[in-house]
């Protein structure tokens, strides 16, 4: 069983072929500026040299075809025809209240992607429309949709509702949703596995340019950091998370903004940039605050403790912690931030062993010591390889 793994953004499409009977991949690739001038596909299959066309994509159906075309081609592809691929997965960021689980697309789940457009501006949009391309282009074919609130949306009431009027809750479905949902799945069912104890409780780090932080007994979540939108939390590269809704007015008010530029600027203007002044990369922070840079300093300072206060306090809500795992970007790679964080638990027994932290870049590493009361863990998150098993399951 082949199964084509699809993710879609406004002007991108990112795409791996799994061969389900080892979980290997046979090619992935990207599709970028779709629809603006300079498009380009990257394909690189396994076993076979890579290679890169610039062609103009007008839109994603365009698109979906030029990732086809690669597949199939006689130098650089890995099938002879779309009838090898069996079903097609689709990362779609948002169903709203209505799905909590992997479900294969039919016209009524199109109409819930489309009816949490305002839910998800940016993803829902792009997800629907590269969901119609592969059906226009592989008609008949199953396409199953693995939303990314999903994982979050197990979480009990008293994590997930908000201390607003219930009424906004009835109208307009605001609660706690959580995202990064598929990475948050793979990684603490890996964790699971390492751990071999089907009701551990674990506390997933995903932590890059976006960064989230979940709770969860068994493989089911109890708890996550990001709300409605992806705003709330840590604080992010260019995201602000949580502070105090008043600032919002506060702000507005004094400098003539409406609520819409002041969300911007909470979104694409804060986090580690905005309060260091330097750069959303936390490599150029980091650069920054070794050279003295005493805003970048102050960034991490805050970037840390912040994952350290959500840490002690998902322990609190879970009476305990068996496993705290590292993923995605800064947490698979930054060896020194991992370790800094987990100064911060020494209350929870957790021990690093820094040499086997100092080694663990990209890979499955467990870095805790062997008295350590806490096994701490990297491991690599892989939502292309979750989407597949899920669509696996479906069809």
């Amino acid at each position: 069983m082949k199964i084509l793994v699809i993710n879609c953004g406004s002007s991108s499409l990112k795409y791996q072929l799994i061969d389900m009977e080892n979980e290997s991949v046979l090619a992935k690739g990207l599709c970028e500026r779709i629809g603006i001038e300079g498009s380009k596909l990257t394909h690189k299959p396994t076993g076979k040299e890579n290679y890169a066309i610039e062609t103009p994509m007008g839109d994603h159906k365009v698109a979906v075809q030029l990732v086809l075309d690669a597949l199939m081609d006689k130098e650089h592809g890995v099938i002879e025809s779309t009838e090898e691929i069996t079903a097609i997965g689709h990362r779609v960021l948002h169903a709203g209240t209505v799905y909590s689980d992997a479900t294969l697309i039919n016209e009524d789940v199109k109409k819930v992607i489309r009816d949490c457009f305002d839910l998800g501006p940016l993803h829902n949009p792009a997800n629907l429309i590269g969901i119609e391309a592969c059906e226009a282009a592989m008609p008949g074919k199953p396409n199953v949709a693995v939303f990314d609130t999903a994982f979050g949306m197990k979480i009990p009431e008293k994590a997930a509702m908000y201390a607003i009027p219930y009424e906004y809750y009835e109208k307009y479905s605001i609660r706690r949703y959580g995202f990064h949902g598929t990475s948050h799945m793979f990684v603490s069912g890996e964790t699971l596995k390492k751990i071999g104890k089907d009701a551990a409780k674990v506390i997933v780090c995903h932590l890059g340019n976006g960064a989230s932080i979940s709770a969860s007994i068994g493989g089911k979540c109890v708890d996550t950091s990001m709300g409605l939108t992806p705003l709330e939390g840590l604080i992010m590269g260019t995201r602000s998370g949580d502070l105090d809704p008043a600032v919002l007015q506060f702000i507005c008010n004094h400098e003539n903004i409406d609520v819409n530029e002041m969300l911007n600027i909470l979104n694409k203007k804060s986090g580690v940039l905005g309060m260091s002044g330097v750069s959303s990369d936390f490599r150029d922070v980091r650069e920054a605050a070794d050279a003295g840079n005493e805003r970048a300093i102050m960034a991490l300072d805050a970037y840390r403790y912040r994952v350290a206060k959500y840490i002690g306090s998902y322990t609190a809500a879970m009476n305990g912690v068996d496993a705290i795992t590292f993923t995605a970007g800064v947490g698979e790679n930054d060896t020194q931030m991992r370790e800094e964080i987990c100064e911060y638990l020494g209350y929870l027994g957790v021990k690093i062993d820094s040499e086997k932290n100092a080694q663990a870049r990209g890979k499955e590493e467990e870095i805790s010591t062997p008295d350590s009361k806490v096994k701490v863990y990297v491991i690599p998150t892989n939502e292309e390889l979750a989407i597949a098993r899920e669509t696996k399951a479906l069809v």
